[in-house]
């Protein structure tokens, strides 16, 4: 198998020790700077504060950012083609809320130069809260205890809660605090200080940046009371707005800074197009705290007048003044008990014991698993009229854009957790259909083409290649959707918004694709690609197939639905959408005939028609200075040979297991696996569960630490640019799929439990039409309760079926570690094996010539006179 080298330990536990509850850092290191910003952002799903110090300095990337606002910009096409994505869509930084600069005795508090006697932040997974303590010994000698905390709230969409306490531990001194919005332009550095935030060389995962002014002032004000800064964006004409509130405490009294007289603190304000600031001045004196909370506030729009997003600033700011922080914390942390309630997988207890290797390994595993849990929670609790970005908003890699990642691995999450939040998902993907329905008439065809990376609806991606060809896109939202009505029980909103999206995605499937009359009638779908961004444009793409197959049937059963039990809204949607019986029945047909690729020579399912054609790249022979291929070799290049940037097939494996046999599972797994490179950080986490499944065991935990450590270790060497929220929604997979083995199947649940050696139990939560069910898994038994809700849940446990009710729970003894196969799955390809015609299968690795060799950089600048290596 091909993995990511992970140590036993991925993390320097002096330094990140493991907590059940909280990540904690107890040294501060500048060397990996972007790699604890984001570990350590607060958001929730709309607003989102990286992990920046208070003080400014020192950063990698300044970052603060709002789901959904964007710059918009003109794709520049070397060769521009009819079609072709035309505008592109960034995320936008704006303007940041963080900084309160501290000064004693005229000395800044800058991190990475301070004397630092003690220094511990933490981010508490139970409450969202990020608290900051050290003492710091000024030049001048003095001890001075700095605390801060940073919290964005989950419960009111648009507050943000800051404090900075100051504490003299040795002498008096006079102490500034200026309190700031900035804006940065793009998070350049205001000290002009050169950031690796963008690299070098082209890395097509991070952001743009921009050459021009993306913030156009159009409001700035600045009171002791109240500052406030506001914007438009230049070429995409969104507005925002942010204000921000103070209350000084000086020993424990509350200040009005309006009327401080001449002992008092001192306030001094200040405001330009980009910079709203008040300064306190105190005169401290030892063992007297000196406390600023800052509450901040953000209203973004589409094009709402920046004076009106200035007044929602205000109604925000004035409802917050009439509680004190501590109600906030309160209702964050009751909104966390609900999350968890619902959301944790547990696989400690109160006998897990950290004073021993296994039970601090244990420990270790639960942080790591609660804290990709609570980045999903950060992502999408309040994302609301939005989707979910693949950095959340802790980042601004890839352009801050949804993909189908947010169908694929985070709807599940949400479906079975908090069904609400993927109610507001399918919402949002309802709400694109008229520039998906537009994107499709671009492309020649009928229905509905859901863009492959996007904001505002319309296709961002100028790669066609890798991007619009991936019309699986279409089906993923279905399933998506299907899932949550199948869990939810939520026909409404199904024959309400989701007929739409199952009618105009059928529709482009059906036009899309073609029959052929060789022998038995077969459709086929030609010119896409998968999920893999390493073969691309191909014909018949069994992913696609497999889910076009699927979307095609729901269509077709939603329809029956509705013309047999609403038969009122069975008749608006044939007169809104023009659906005829016909129609149906030739999606019907389309999917009963659609061509599953299959060779019959090594008895596996090939990724498209022309897949096994190709030479196996051998990725055993590849040195790791030469991964992600991605970053090293021409998409040409790659395309000629059998080698995966992430699970396909195996993906098709998982979605549509009950059209695959048990040993068609375990032969294309075998297959596939030692030619994926997982360079995607999306593929570790569906290996690990299609291996678990299987039987093979220590593969698939391997591959669950690689997805479980994806950030928390930087395995992929991006995550200064954000959260990988794809990733921590497959580590929920992995654990509930996968280790639980849940399957959803027919409006039906069932569990094959596959739980590692590594686990003493695993306990989660499953919502299930209006249930909640609790799933205890020891290495013996299965326990399925109902914790809440009318219960009557129907469950099949290894093809025995029971009913889960209130005061019935289902008790299975069982050997829970399941099936597994003797032996590991080599990471050499699979080599001589006989294709369907007869040839044999072949492997290589191509050699890129250095760039010193070729005389230029990455960025195509001449390195200097070339001298021809001998």
């Amino acid at each position: 198998m091909t993995r990511l080298e992970l140590d036993d330990q991925p993390l320097d536990r002096s330094r990140f020790p493991a907590d059940p509850w909280r990540l904690i850092e107890r040294a501060y290191d500048s060397s990996d700077l972007g790699v604890t910003e984001t570990l350590f952002s607060v958001a929730n799903g709309y607003l989102g504060l990286r992990g920046n110090p208070e003080e400014g300095r020192d950063a990698y990337a300044h970052g603060t950012f709002l789901n959904g606002f964007h710059e918009t910009w003109e794709i520049r096409h070397a060769e521009s083609a009819f079609g072709f994505a035309r505008t592109g869509q960034t995320i936008v930084n704006v303007p940041d809320a963080k900084l309160m600069k501290l000064y004693v005795d005229d000395e800044p508090l800058i991190l990475g130069t301070a004397d630092l006697e003690h220094y511990e932040r933490v981010l508490d997974l139970r409450d969202g809260v990020l608290r900051r303590s050290l003492v710091w010994r000024t030049p001048s000698g003095k001890r001075v205890r700095v605390e801060s905390t940073r919290m964005v709230s989950m419960t009111q969409r648009h507050l943000a809660l800051l404090s900075l306490e100051v504490t003299m531990l040795d002498g008096d001194a006079p102490l500034v605090i200026s309190s700031q919005l900035l804006n940065r332009q793009d998070g350049k550095d205001e000290y002009h200080d050169p950031s690796a935030a963008m690299g070098e060389g082209v890395d097509p995962r991070k952001a743009a940046r921009f050459d021009e002014r993306v913030l156009v002032p159009r409001l700035s004000t600045a009171t002791p009371e109240r500052m406030m800064l506001g914007y438009q964006c230049a070429n995409s004409g969104m507005t925002l707005a942010v204000a921000a509130d103070h209350r000084l405490t000086v020993g424990g009294v509350l200040l009005d800074p309006a009327t401080t007289d001449d002992e008092g603190p001192e306030v001094v304000v200040r405001h330009d197009d980009d910079l709203a600031k008040a300064v306190f001045r105190v005169e401290a004196t030892r063992g007297k705290p000196v406390r600023l909370e800052k509450v901040v506030a953000y209203h973004s729009s589409r094009g709402v007048p920046v004076r009106e997003l200035a007044d929602r600033c205000d109604r925000t700011l004035d409802r917050a003044a009439h509680h004190p922080t501590s109600f906030y914390v309160a209702q964050q942390r009751g909104w966390f008990d609900d999350f968890w309630g619902s959301a944790d997988v547990a696989v400690t207890d109160a006998q897990t014991d950290p004073g021993t290797p296994e039970g601090a390994e244990l420990v270790a595993l639960q942080q790591a698993i609660r804290f990709n849990l609570f980045s999903l929670a950060q992502a999408s609790a309040r994302a609301d009229q939005w989707g979910v970005p693949a950095k959340g908003v802790t980042g601004s890699g890839y352009e801050g854009h949804y993909f189908w990642d947010s169908e694929v691995y985070v709807a599940p999450f949400l479906t079975y957790t908090q069904p609400y939040l993927a109610r507001n998902l399918m919402h949002f993907r309802r709400r694109m259909l008229d520039s998906a329905r537009h994107r499709a008439k671009e492309m020649a065809q009928h229905g509905a083409l859901f863009p492959w990376r996007t904001i505002n609806g319309e296709e961002a991606s100028a790669y066609y290649a890798a991007g619009t060809a991936q019309v699986h896109i279409d089906a993923d939202v279905v399933y998506a959707l299907m899932q949550y009505v199948a869990a939810s029980g939520d026909v409404g909103f199904l024959i309400r918004d989701g007929i739409d999206i199952l009618v105009e995605t059928s529709r482009m499937y059906a036009d899309l694709g073609f029959w052929r009359t060789n022998g038995e009638p077969s459709f086929h779908i030609h010119g896409v690609t998968g999920p893999d961004e390493y073969t691309t444009v191909v014909n018949n793409n069994l992913f696609t197939n497999v889910m076009a197959r699927f979307n095609l049937e729901q269509a077709v059963a939603a329809m029956e639905l509705l013309r047999t039990e609403f038969s009122e809204e069975h008749a608006r949607v044939v007169a809104r959408l023009g659906v005829t019986d016909d129609e149906v029945e030739e999606w019907a047909r389309c999917a009963a005939g659609m061509h599953i690729p299959f060779d019959d020579g090594l008895g596996i399912h090939p990724q498209d028609d022309f897949f096994l054609d190709r030479e196996v790249w051998d990725l055993s022979q590849t040195p790791d200075e030469l991964r992600p291929l991605l970053l090293h070799y021409h998409p040409l290049v790659i395309y000629r040979f059998q080698v995966l940037k992430q699970a396909d097939v195996v993906l098709a494996l998982f979605l549509q297991g009950d059209r695959f046999t048990d040993e068609q599972k375990r032969k294309d797994f075998e297959y596939y696996d030692p030619i994926t490179t997982g360079d995607s950080t999306l593929s570790a986490v569906v290996q690990s569960v299609i291996a678990a499944e299987v039987g093979y065991a220590d593969v698939a935990w391997q591959y669950f630490r690689q997805g479980l450590y994806v950030d928390l270790a930087n395995l992929h060497g991006n995550t200064v640019d954000g959260m990988h929220i794809a990733s921590t929604g497959g580590v929920w997979t992995a654990l509930v799929f996968g280790f639980a083995g849940m399957r959803d199947r027919g409006g039906r649940l069932s569990f094959d439990p596959r739980l590692p050696d590594a686990f003493p139990r695993l306990m989660c939560s499953v919502r299930w039409r209006g249930s909640q069910l609790k799933v205890e898994l020891t290495p013996k038994r299965l326990s399925l309760t109902i914790a809440e809700g009318p219960g009557g849940v129907p469950v099949t446990v290894r093809g025995e079926e029971h009913v889960v009710e209130i005061d019935a729970p289902v008790v299975v003894e069982l050997d829970a570690r399941g099936r597994r196969l003797a032996g590991a799955i080599t990471e050499r390809p699979q080599l001589g094996g006989t294709r369907g015609d007869g040839s044999k299968i072949t492997a290589g690795v191509p050699e890129p010539i250095s760039l010193q060799e070729t005389g230029f950089g990455a960025d195509g600048v001449a390195l200097g006179p070339h001298v021809p290596q001998s």
